[in-house]
């Protein structure tokens, strides 16, 4: 059985581009428009991992990576937090609220790739 990620990101191209890079790669992807999306899925897909954009509408990344962790049967999905916003801040707060790492835009695919197996334990 594949694993299974939820990308959520209300950019439709990046949405479109992760979505094919990770089904690519083998993985089941499930897609989310905004973090209320993002966190119905989360908590109904039970995803292995969440490339979560940070700017959202609805809720933010960070307001839905806080909930995940405060979630009980939710609280271990692993959690890649996407960003345009790279400031020492930012990265701190999203670590802080207990994301399992974090990527500032624009990344390479391959960097992104590495780093989901890396999360994800699969042989890079």
């Amino acid at each position: 059985m594949s694993q299974k990620i939820l990308i959520a990101d209300d950019e439709p191209n990046i949405l479109m581009s992760l979505e094919f890079l990770m089904k690519r790669e083998g993985y089941t992807v499930v897609v989310a428009r905004d973090g209320g999306e993002a966190m119905q899925a989360i908590v109904a897909e039970r995803p292995d991992l969440v490339l979560l954009d940070v700017m959202m509408p609805v809720k933010t990344g960070f307001d839905v990576c806080h909930e995940v962790r405060s979630h009980a049967e939710v609280r271990e999905t692993k959690i890649l937090m996407l960003t345009a916003k790279g400031r020492d801040t930012d990265v701190a707060k999203g670590l802080a609220l207990g994301a399992n790492a974090y990527m500032t835009k624009p990344f390479s695919t391959k960097e992104l790739v590495q780093k989901v197996h890396e999360l994800l334990g699969a042989p890079a």
